[in-house]
Parts: C-alpha cells; sequence; structure tokens
C-alpha cells in the first residue's frame, strides 16, 4: 500500500519482472471503495514516507485484519503510521528522509519489495558501473540536450510510445518522476503514456496530423517467448502473418510507426530492451532519475521538492476542519 513514490517503483519493477515471481502480489495504489475481499493471509507492507499519507492510512484501515502480517517503512519520526505499527507490534523500517519519494526506487522503498518477491536488490544497483560506462554518459547527456532543445523548440510534451506490457509500471512511474520533478516556476514537461498498438486506432492521428508541440519515446521489450499466430485461421490477405509471434508483430508495427515519425519529421528516440532482468530496469531506473536531474538543473528548477502538491493536502484537511 501506498502512494506515487511509495509504490511505482515497486509496481514498475513487477510488471516487468513478473514471470521470475512466484508469489501473488497485489498493488494498492490508489484510494477507491474497493476491499481485498480474501480468507488468506497477507503480509501487508505499507509505504508512506510522511507516515501521514491520507490514502494510505484509508487503504490501511479499510484493508486491515488481525492475522495478516504488517511491515511498516515511514520515516522515523511521531506519525499516524508510527503509531498504528506500534499498536499493532509490527516492524518499522525507517525511510530515508534524505531521499524523496520519486527518487527512492532504488532504497528500501523498492528493493525490499523487491526481495519479498524473490529477487536479488543487487542486481538493480548498478550505478557505479554506469557511471564509468562512457555509452552510458554519452547517451545520457545527448538525450538531455535533445530534449532542450525541444523544450526551446516550445515542445513540451514528452510522449511515451509504448509497445509492451512489462513497461507499464515503468512509464507510470517515469510520468510521476518527470511531472513532478519539473512541474515548476511556469516550466516543466508533461509526460502522457501512449499503449501501442490500440493508440495506432486513436490519438496517432493527433501525433502525426495535429500541432506539432510533442517530441516522443519509443520503448520496446524483446520477448524470448511470445505467442505465434495459428496460421490455420489466416485468409490469403494476411497470409504474411503467417509463423509470426504477437512479438514480431508488434516489433514490425513499431518499425512501420517510427519510418512514418521520420518522414514526417516527428522527434522521437527508441528505447529497446533486449534483457528481462534486474540489471536492464535498474539501469533504466538510473537513467531516468540523472536525466530528470540534469534537466531540472538546466531548467533552474529544483528538481527535489513539490511544493504546490502540498497545497492540496493542506486544503483537504482544510474542509475536513482539521488545522
Amino acid at each position: 500500500m501506498g502512494m506515487g513514490g511509495s509504490i511505482l517503483g515497486a509496481k514498475a519493477i513487477y510488471d516487468f519482472l513478473n514471470h521470475k515471481i512466484k508469489k501473488k502480489v497485489i498493488f494498492i495504489d490508489n484510494l477507491s471503495d474497493q476491499k481485498i475481499e480474501t480468507k488468506k493471509k497477507y503480509l501487508n507492507l505499507v509505504i508512506s514516507k510522511s507516515g501521514n499519507t491520507l490514502e494510505t492510512i484509508s487503504n490501511l484501515n479499510l484493508n486491515l485484519k488481525k492475522k495478516d502480517k504488517n511491515i511498516f517503512i515511514t520515516e522515523n519520526k511521531p506519525s499516524e503510521l508510527t503509531t498504528i505499527a506500534k499498536k499493532l507490534k509490527s516492524e518499522i523500517i525507517e525511510h530515508n528522509n534524505f531521499i524523496g519519494g520519486r527518487y527512492s526506487v532504488l532504497s528500501e522503498v523498492g528493493m525490499l519489495p523487491s526481495e519479498i518477491m524473490g529477487l536479488n536488490p543487487k542486481k538493480f544497483r548498478q550505478l557505479d558501473n554506469l557511471i564509468k560506462n562512457k555509452n552510458f554518459l554519452n547517451s545520457l547527456i545527448l538525450n538531455v540536450q535533445n530534449i532542450l532543445k525541444h523544450y526551446e523548440n516550445k515542445k513540451y510534451n514528452s510522449v511515451i510510445i509504448n509497445y509492451s506490457n512489462r513497461l507499464d509500471g515503468l512509464f507510470n512511474w517515469y510520468q510521476q518522476l518527470v511531472a513532478e520533478s519539473l512541474g515548476k516556476k511556469n516550466k516543466g514537461i508533461l509526460p502522457m503514456i501512449s499503449k501501442m498498438p490500440k493508440d495506432n486506432h486513436s490519438v496517432m492521428q493527433l501525433y502525426l496530423d495535429g500541432k506539432n508541440i510533442n517530441f516522443y519515446t519509443f520503448a520496446f521489450v524483446h520477448e524470448k517467448k511470445s505467442n505465434f499466430i495459428k496460421n490455420s485461421n489466416l485468409l490469403n490477405d494476411f497470409k504474411f502473418l503467417r509463423n509470426n509471434s504477437v512479438n514480431k508483430i508488434l516489433s514490425i508495427q513499431k518499425k512501420a510507426t517510427e519510418n512514418v515519425f521520420f518522414k514526417r519529421k516527428k522527434p522521437f528516440r527508441t528505447f529497446e530492451i533486449k534483457n528481462i532482468n534486474e540489471e536492464s530496469i535498474g539501469e533504466l531506473f538510473c537513467f531516468f532519475i540523472l536525466e530528470t536531474i540534469l534537466l531540472g538543473r538546466a531548467l533552474n528548477v529544483n528538481p527535489y521538492d513539490q511544493p504546490s502538491v502540498e497545497l492540496i493536502k493542506k486544503e483537504t484537511k482544510k474542509i475536513f476542519g482539521y488545522r
């Protein structure tokens, strides 16, 4: 249970590496009336940096059962969560107070859930190796430079063209990272996620013929196992699909879309993930975090705070009559 940076990183890891995870994991990352109805015992991992996140406190109270075990990750200070944890005699793990939620995926916030899932936390954390890699650094610098050029040319929207279910969680995490880090002082980049190929049948028309205010990121995962189309069900007009896997079809659709974008002079970059492992998503986390921090510095905004988010929290409590 958590909100924003407290849970998005762990969800990204789960989506990307679900083929390696044997345990059932449920992510409660928004406030709703839906409760977990089950007779099974659960380990509740509850994460809130402040310990006073309204939605997380509400979800915990909705779903807490006496027979469940509970672990709380929160700052070492008095809060609602620490009070509940002590009342339940649950384990409390300290959330480092110098790490903001959206940057915390490689800390205890993301690594403890990974370990519980049966993954190896050490394999995610490759920053020391990456900063020694000239290709990684050169690619990072080039991408930052190009995004700044797009920004100067009034292209303020970062549209993710995502061709893989494995990357759904990663780009939800990316969306918060970029929007919350850079959206200040009447500046910022709006990250939007487009799921392919279904969005070829909707917003693609806008991307190609609409106002030229976007830059794009294509993302694709090379799957080693992918279902094949049944040849017996194909008529002659679609015989070109014979002996092709779903992943191969998606790959060809991606290439076709890139070709059209190139011809229309739409700015884009492409990430292709060949290895579905901890190291790969760990590298993506590092890349996007460093890219966002560098963009923040270049745009002269503080990439680590989120002052306006606190306004809504205060206003909510005010309406409740809480001071």
